[in-house]
């Protein structure tokens, strides 16, 4: 009894019977936008999933960075290291150390600042202005880089916000061509396939707008939250350069 209920469910449903109607180029484009629901469902939750991790993982290493900030290039970083998740800020910071300690070292023999207890090239040495600025330009390569991996895959969503529209229309028009065609058809078979035009056309005029209205939500939402990040990862790498600028500018005593 069950069985015979689902049966009669599934065949009550207007998709189905629309899919089961059509033709073959009917069917063809009821699977072409069933594939493009698939793929903008799955594109809108892994960006969704990777871009609350990177922001979650990030702030772990802002706070790491807050409790250092007078020594920047001393923090703790081998948990991070051994973490295999996304975490821009970590890539920022990285990247900060490595030109800045090669910057250190290149202007070792200049250094005026000397720690008594630590030797490390960075208590002897100076940053200069242009530096400052080479490290600079690196953080802000890096943010484009970060915002580029986490924007990857989301030109798919906005095509399919163009594409689904004109697949639900063509299938619109395919199915009014079909409907017109058995028009002048008078047995039972021309009704039942004129009605079969009418349903193809009506059916994926809807599955159409259940595509496009999720993926430009989906878009939207994904490209306003990349957007604040990136401006969360510019703003960090700004207080990573005005740290170092603080500790390591050279001073004019003259």
């Amino acid at each position: 009894m069950v069985v015979n209920l689902n049966l009669h469910l599934l065949g009550s449903n207007p998709f189905l019977n629309a899919y089961s109607e059509s033709d073959l180029f009917g069917k063809f484009i009821f699977i072409a936008l069933f594939t493009l629901s698939i793929f903008s469902w799955i594109i809108i939750f892994y960006k969704g999933w990777i871009t609350h991790l990177a922001k979650k993982q990030s702030q772990y290493i802002y706070k790491a960075f807050e409790s250092q900030r007078m020594n920047p290039l001393h923090l703790e970083c081998d948990r991070f290291f051994q973490s295999k998740q996304i975490n821009p800020f970590f890539d920022l910071y990285l990247v900060l150390k490595k030109h800045t300690l090669e910057i250190l070292k290149k202007n070792r023999c200049f250094g005026q600042r000397q720690d008594a207890e630590n030797s490390d090239a960075s208590h002897v040495s100076y940053m200069s202005p242009s530096d400052i600025d080479f490290v600079y330009s690196h953080l802000m390569s890096t943010v484009a880089n970060q915002t580029k991996a986490l924007e990857k895959y989301l030109f798919i969503l906005s095509t399919i916000v163009s594409l689904a529209p004109f697949l639900g229309l063509l299938g619109t028009v395919w199915g009014i061509l079909l409907t017109f065609t058995d028009l002048q058809a008078s047995t039972a078979g021309g009704a039942n396939q004129m009605l079969g035009g009418i349903s193809l056309a009506l059916a994926t005029t809807v599955l159409g707008l259940i595509d496009t209205i999720p993926a430009l939500i989906g878009y939207n939402y994904l490209k306003n939250h990349i957007r604040d990040f990136q401006t969360d990862m510019e703003c960090f790498s700004n207080e990573l350069i005005a740290s170092v600028e603080m500790y390591y500018r050279k001073v004019d005593v003259s």
